[in-house]
């Protein structure tokens, strides 16, 4: 399939749904940071794993009303990992996506608040998703454990302390795991929890999800080469391989996630997005 193609429609639509949240906020003046996070340019590459996992099993793949919320759910928690993540405290990034990080336009007291409404704000939204009580649970359990201290949260915690561990290869995978993929996994998850799926297919949409986020984040690691690069860089597989071998491990990941792919009803979307996740400029 056209993986760009199939993309912008579904950016378009979403983006539209998230297009009047946050302008309620008061002091109205909130309104503003919350939406520069919000609109600030991303690929959601999150968000298409829901809808693209969401299409390979709905008996109405093109009705997204099930997956919007949801969808919309993971990119706040995303963002506001973005937004605290370039904070001084953390990674003192100045720019991002080549504008003023949040806390560099307004201050860090700004930037802690966006984070923090972000994230509280992306457990409504599941509560919102046209979906059974049984599964609004499930996906608020999944996301909670994805996010937090067994997911991305734990694997921010092992990236600022990398430097200061004697930590191998086995002990990145995890890292990564926990900080990247365990989001990209709970995308894949929830777009199958939304379309009705089988406790079997929810499995091996989980599967799907966590070959496609180490796949990502190998790649990454490749397109960081320059900026990661010495002993005061972050966690990185290139500190343990070389380009190549990273670039082909990517490559055998995603293989064997388009081989899973493949057993769903329809498929196509999510082969497109893995092959992307591998082949993106960034």
């Amino acid at each position: 399939m056209d993986f760009p193609t199939w993309a912008a429609p579904r950016r378009a639509a979403f983006d539209a749904y998230l297009e009047d949240r946050f302008l309620d906020a008061w002091p109205t003046s909130f309104a503003s940071p919350l939406r520069y996070a919000l609109f600030g340019g991303g690929k959601r590459f999150r968000p298409l794993m829901v809808f693209a996992a969401y299409e390979a099993l709905a008996d109405q793949p093109d009705d997204l009303s099930p997956a919007l919320p949801l969808a919309a759910a993971i990119e706040l928690v995303h963002t506001y990992s973005l937004v605290h993540d370039d904070l001084p405290s953390m990674d003192d990034d100045d720019e991002r996506r080549g504008r003023p990080t949040l806390h560099k336009k307004w201050d860090e007291a700004m930037a802690i608040l966006v984070g923090d409404a972000l994230l509280t704000e992306a457990f409504l939204l599941v509560t919102e998703a046209p979906l059974s009580d049984h599964i609004c649970r499930d996906v608020t359990r999944r996301l909670s454990g994805a996010a937090g201290y067994r997911g991305m949260v734990g694997g921010q915690v092992a990236d600022i302390q990398w430097s200061q561990s004697d930590w191998g290869m086995d002990e990145l995978l995890r890292l990564h795991a926990m900080k990247t993929g365990a989001l990209i996994t709970f995308a894949a998850e929830a777009g199958a929890l939304a379309a009705g799926a089988t406790d079997d297919q929810v499995n091996t949409l989980s599967a799907i999800g966590k070959a496609v986020g180490l796949a990502f984040q190998l790649a990454d690691d490749v397109l960081d080469e320059e900026e990661d690069a010495g002993a005061e860089g972050p966690p990185s597989f290139l500190k343990f391989r070389d380009r190549t071998t990273t670039l082909n491990h990517a490559q055998e990941v995603i293989s064997g996630a388009i081989e899973q792919a493949a057993t769903l009803p329809r498929p196509d979307a999510l082969v497109g997005l893995a092959q992307f996740c591998i082949s993106r400029s960034h």
